[in-house]
């Protein structure tokens, strides 16, 4: 279950509370306050609270530039211009604080962003819930021949069933092991921060992330790709529409400039010229090694 009958109670009780306020109201983001958007089979992503809007970013660049903006002449416009420069300050003024539930090898991968205050779940102090990330069956592939961490061809079958048998076997047996080391029925059981270490990385931990929207930007362009391992992937792909409804103008800049576009090495520059000019370049006379022209074919040709 993605969330505990208390924290749902919690939830409930939050969403019928509304007040004043003389903040920055973004009226697109009010409407996800709260709500938890379930990710895999027992997650999910909520928003606590936030800070700022589209309107906050063009405020702090036009303090910041002053006079350099005035030929800008909407927030839209000059959104698109701090996106397109790469000026990532201004979008520093805005943040966003997030509640994620996720399996503990997800939280590996989305930890390595060291851009955010996160405060996790303590294994220390209290006791995991059963609950592991057991995935579906169209989720299991064999290791690609050519990706060192990515996924080949799928699993299906005999060996599909093996592999999810193996999974549900070994974290149950993992947690009834970490059951039994824990409990005091009879003896002192071990220590809480101990017993830990014999679970697995597909049960579930939970935090609180916040960020600011330059960094939040940064951590979907990377992992809301579609070469993202898929686990964190689809926690990105959530977040997008949130950060849709939240700052319109900075996503939709985002998506063009960040999602849809492409950095390009000055010699793939060159070669476009070239191409433009009539000329046939291949990658023996491009300059580019083997793994560069491959990726600087998948740009201009799809």
């Amino acid at each position: 279950m993605p969330l505990l009958p208390e924290q749902a109670a919690e939830i409930q009780k939050q969403r019928g509370q509304s007040q004043a306020t003389l903040r920055t109201v973004s009226l697109g983001l009010e409407d996800h306050l709260y709500t938890a958007y379930p990710i895999l089979d027992h997650g999910f992503v909520r928003v606590i609270d936030y800070m700022g809007d589209d309107a906050a970013i063009c405020q702090a660049a036009r303090v910041s530039y002053g006079k350099g903006t005035k030929s800008v002449q909407n927030d839209e416009g000059l959104i698109r211009y701090l996106m397109r420069h790469w000026h990532s300050t201004p979008f520093e003024m805005c943040e966003i604080k997030l509640h994620v539930k996720l399996p503990v090898f997800v939280a590996r991968q989305w930890i390595r962003h060291r851009t955010a205050n996160v405060n996790e779940y303590s294994a220390r102090y209290s006791i995991l819930d059963r609950e592991f990330y057991i995935p579906a069956e169209d989720a299991l592939a064999a290791q690609s021949l050519i990706n060192n961490q990515g996924r080949g061809a799928s699993l299906s079958g005999e060996e599909a069933e093996r592999v999810l048998r193996y999974l549900r076997d070994d974290a149950a047996r993992c947690y009834d092991h970490y059951e039994e080391m824990i409990s005091d029925d009879g003896q002192q059981g071990l220590a809480r921060e101990l017993a830990r270490m014999n679970l697995p990385a597909n049960i579930y931990t939970q935090w609180y992330w916040k960020v600011d929207l330059h960094n939040l930007l940064h951590f979907l362009r990377l992992r809301a790709d579609s070469h993202a391992q898929y686990e964190i992937r689809i926690y990105a792909d959530e977040i997008c529409k949130i950060v849709a409804d939240w700052v319109p103008f900075a996503y939709a800049a985002f998506e063009d400039y960040r999602m849809g576009g492409a950095i390009l090495s000055s010699k793939a520059v060159t070669c476009i010229r070239r191409m433009l000019a009539g000329e046939s370049v291949t990658q023996e006379s491009s300059g580019m090694s083997k793994g560069e022209w491959r990726e600087f074919e998948a740009v201009i040709r799809e």
